[in-house]
C-alpha cells in the first residue's frame, strides 16, 4: 500500500492525498477514511470533502497548533484505513439516448476510439460504474469504470452550454451532466432522470460508493 501525503491547503483545512497507482484504489481508500472520520470524527472537524483519490478535512479552528497536532493523527489513519466492501450499495439504472442530437459527440468518440457507434455504445452501456465522488457542480457524479478504449481527452474547446442529462466522458471517468452548464465533456447521450432536485431529500441522486448502469433505449420517433 502506498504513501498517503497530508498537507494544509487553506486556514482550516487539511488533504489527505492517497499516492495509489491506480485511481480506482486511491478513490477506495479515499470512501474508506471519510467513512471512518463520519463514525469517529476528530475534534473541531466540520466537513470532508471527497475528490479523486483524496480528501479534504475542514475544521471549525485556523489555529495552526491545532492542526500540526491532526496532521501527523491524520496520517497515520489514513495509512492505517482500507477499503471495506460495500454490500448495501445502492445500484442505480439510467436509461440513455444514445448518438444524434441527444450525443453529438458519439459518432467523433467512435472514430477517435477506432471503433464503431454501436461498439461504443455496447462498451459504455455495460460497464459497471462507482460514483467516485461528487463536485463541479451540484448532483455531477464521477464515475469511475468506463472502459479503458473509450479514454480520451476533454474536448480542446468546451460548450458554453451542454443540456441537463446529458452523458458524457472525459478521462477515466463518465458522468450525467445535472443541470444545463458549459462543459468540455464527449457528449455520447442523454437520460431524462433528474440528477439533482433542491427539494428532494437528498437533493443528490447519486452518492459516493453508488453504482450506476447505462441501459440504452431508442430515441423517440
Amino acid at each position: 500500500m502506498s504513501d498517503v501525503e497530508v498537507q494544509r491547503v487553506a486556514e482550516r483545512a487539511l488533504l489527505v492525498r492517497f499516492g495509489d497507482e491506480r485511481l480506482e484504489a486511491a478513490v477506495a481508500r479515499a470512501q474508506a477514511l471519510a467513512a471512518e472520520l463520519a463514525r469517529e470524527p476528530p475534534a473541531g472537524l466540520v466537513e470532508t470533502v471527497l475528490g479523486a483519490g483524496n480528501l479534504l478535512a475542514l475544521f471549525e479552528t485556523a489555529d495552526a497548533p491545532r492542526l500540526a497536532q491532526v496532521e501527523p493523527w491524520l496520517r497515520e489513519r489514513a495509512r492505517a484505513t482500507s477499503p471495506r466492501p460495500r454490500a448495501a450499495a445502492r445500484e442505480h439504472r439510467i436509461a440513455v439516448r444514445y448518438g444524434g442530437a441527444d450525443g453529438p459527440d458519439l459518432e467523433a468518440v467512435a472514430s477517435a476510439a477506432g471503433l464503431t457507434s454501436a461498439r461504443v455504445v455496447e462498451l459504455h452501456s455495460r460497464a459497471v460504474y462507482v460514483v467516485a465522488f461528487v463536485g463541479f457542480s451540484p448532483g455531477f457524479a464521477y464515475l469511475l469504470g468506463l472502459p479503458r478504449e473509450l479514454e480520451l481527452p476533454r474536448r480542446p474547446r468546451p460548450r458554453p452550454r451542454v443540456a441537463a442529462g446529458s452523458v458524457a466522458i472525459a478521462g477515466p471517468f463518465s458522468g450525467v451532466y445535472p443541470q444545463a452548464t458549459p462543459g468540455g465533456w464527449h457528449l455520447v447521450g442523454r437520460t431524462e432522470l433528474t440528477l439533482f432536485d433542491p427539494g428532494a431529500a437528498p437533493p443528490a441522486r447519486l452518492a459516493a460508493g453508488d453504482r450506476v448502469r447505462f441501459v440504452p433505449e431508442e430515441a423517440p420517433r
